[in-house]
């Protein structure tokens, strides 16, 4: 019988971290799952409920003493962050104690759309964070999954996508040619379960995505499953560029307006899967990453046509 692969990962409650935790417990390799959290929070509703399916909850200060947090870790094969966005810097510690304890493979907070440098702020922040474990020689492997499919559903004119569709999102950057890869959020942590326990991962970046798709195409999807008529919000990319703008300059005045913040974060999101079209993966093959579709022809995850039938009869 081979032994458990022992797993522990810090935002085990958040949307990434439960698609993780899911596809763990549902994959074929046998995996010891421990969830890292807020010392404030290892009683709180949610890490109770992942006690009752087996998991252990640990408390962890990512900036708190480092000889805890080092024995916290020690014995564990594999870490993974799904950390929130604003606390991205703590990784470093957090890896600094990783490399300290002995793990095997650290997998920092990515799990978005490749692109090169220079181009989205939070994704320098994160390859920052990879050149920091980087620095450490701490094994590692970094995973992207494109975009997810919730996050782009438009709306309709009954309303029958309202409980998914995010307004801010339901757009059509520049003419809507520019094809952007998804995955649908459970299918997350099938994936992260196969990149995880493969050794040809180790040191690498994996893309991993579900469906290379235009956004035109998803409402013509739409309009043929629904018999409604989507309205194609287009925004230029002029636009995303003068609000990005807007935003830096914002920052400038007030580094702590959220408004701004949240604004140049999403607004380069858009800007790189919606007009540069980074989010592919032949982009992210000149990146250095692997396709996880050649690692492992046979894992399929859920298409852009299932999931929005889904969201139509109200899933």
């Amino acid at each position: 019988m081979s032994t458990a692969i022992k797993v522990a990962i810090v935002g085990a409650t958040g949307n990434t971290g439960g698609s993780i935790i899911n596809g763990l417990l549902a994959s074929e390799t046998q995996f010891e799952i421990t969830a890292l959290a807020r010392p404030a929070s290892v009683n709180s509703e949610a890490n109770n409920s992942l006690k009752s399916r087996g998991i252990r909850i640990v408390a962890a200060d990512l900036t708190g003493p480092k000889d805890e947090l080092v024995n916290t870790l020690k014995g564990l094969d594999i870490v993974i962050s799904c950390i929130v966005y604003s606390s991205l810097g703590d990784q470093v510690p957090l890896a600094e104690a990783a490399k300290q304890a002995g793990v095997k493979r650290f997998v920092p907070c990515n799990f978005s759309t490749p692109a090169p440098r220079g181009v989205m702020d939070l994704y320098d922040q994160k390859d920052d964070i990879l050149a920091a474990i980087q620095r450490l020689y701490l094994p590692y492997t970094v995973i992207d999954v494109g975009w997810w499919i919730d996050q782009l559903v438009p709306a309709l004119p009954s309303g029958r996508t309202d409980h998914v569709s995010i307004k801010v999102l339901d757009i059509v950057p520049g003419d809507g040619s520019v094809p952007i890869a998804y995955t649908n959020l459970p299918d997350v942590g099938t994936y992260v379960a196969k990149i995880i326990a493969d050794p040809r991962t180790l040191n690498k970046k994996v893309f991993a995505h579900t469906e290379t798709i235009t956004p035109i195409k998803i409402r013509e999807i739409l309009e043929e499953l629904s018999g409604e008529k989507v309205t194609r919000n287009y925004i230029s990319a002029e636009e995303i560029e003068k609000t990005i703008a807007s935003a830096r300059y914002a920052l400038d005045k007030d580094s702590a307006d959220q408004a701004a913040k949240f604004n140049l974060m999403v607004y380069q999101y858009i800007y790189s899967w919606g007009i540069r079209g980074d989010d592919t993966p032949e982009a992210a093959s000149y990146l250095g990453y692997l396709d996880f579709k050649e690692l492992y022809p046979g894992v399929v995850g859920k298409t852009v046509r299932a999931r929005l039938q889904e969201i139509l009869n109200g899933k």
